[in-house]
C-alpha cells in the first residue's frame, strides 16, 4: 500500500496557474496499445533522448521472465536511434535483475513508484533532464503519475497481461477506474480508448 499517501499528496498539486486537477495528473501525454506502437522517430524528433522504461506488463508480461525475441528487436532500433534506456520497476531485484542482465540495460529495483526517489536515480543514471526523457509505462497511478510530477513525457500503454497482476497494482486499477471515469467526464479520455 506504499503508493496511497503519495497519491493523495500529488492531488492536491495545481501548476503555477492553478488549473491543473488532482484527476489531470493522471493523464499521459501520450496513450498506445504497446511499446510497438510508438513512433520512436517522433519522439526523437521532439528532442526526447533517454527513455525510462516500466518492466511487468509494459516490455512483457508479469510473469514472462526474459525478453521476447520482437523486444530484442525494439530495444536494437531503440539504441540505434541513439537512446538510452533504463529499467525502473516497483518488483524485487532478483525479477529485474535476470530480465535486464542479459540485455546490458541498467536498472532500478524496488522503485516505489511513483516516488520521486526512483525518477531521480534513472534520471542520473541517463545523465540526462527531465525534459529530455520519456517514462513508459502501464499504470496511471505509478508511470504516469510519478513521471508527470518529475516533468516527464509520459506514454501510457494497455497492460500485457492484466490477469497476472499483484493485489497492489490491482488495487491502483481500482483507482484507476475512477479517474478515467472523471477524465471521460471532462471530456479528456476518448471512450474509444478505454482501458
Amino acid at each position: 500500500m506504499h503508493a496511497l499517501p503519495v497519491v493523495w499528496y500529488s492531488f492536491g498539486y495545481s501548476d503555477s496557474r492553478g488549473v491543473e486537477t488532482m484527476f489531470e495528473r493522471l493523464l499521459p501525454h501520450m496513450r498506445v496499445k504497446t511499446i510497438y506502437d510508438i513512433d520512436l522517430h517522433a519522439l526523437k524528433e521532439q528532442g526526447m533522448k533517454g527513455i525510462i522504461t516500466d518492466l511487468d506488463n509494459t516490455l512483457v508480461g508479469a510473469k514472462v521472465p526474459l525478453a521476447t525475441p520482437e523486444l530484442v528487436k525494439w530495444l536494437d532500433v531503440v539504441r540505434d536511434l541513439g537512446f538510452k534506456v533504463v529499467i525502473v520497476s516497483n518488483n524485487n531485484e532478483t525479477r529485474v535483475s535476470k530480465f535486464a542482465v542479459p540485455l546490458n540495460i541498467p536498472f532500478i529495483h524496488a522503485a516505489r513508484k511513483p516516488w520521486n526517489r526512483a525518477f531521480k536515480s534513472a534520471l542520473a543514471v541517463l545523465d540526462l533532464p527531465a525534459e529530455q526523457t520519456a517514462v513508459i509505462g502501464d499504470q496511471m497511478m505509478t508511470d504516469v503519475l510519478g513521471g508527470k510530477r518529475m516533468g516527464l513525457h509520459t506514454i501510457l500503454v494497455h497492460a500485457i497481461s492484466p490477469a497476472d497482476e499483484g493485489i497492489m497494482t490491482r488495487f491502483n486499477r481500482l483507482l484507476e477506474r475512477v479517474a478515467l471515469s472523471r477524465l471521460r467526464k471532462k471530456g479528456l479520455w476518448p471512450e474509444e480508448d478505454r482501458k
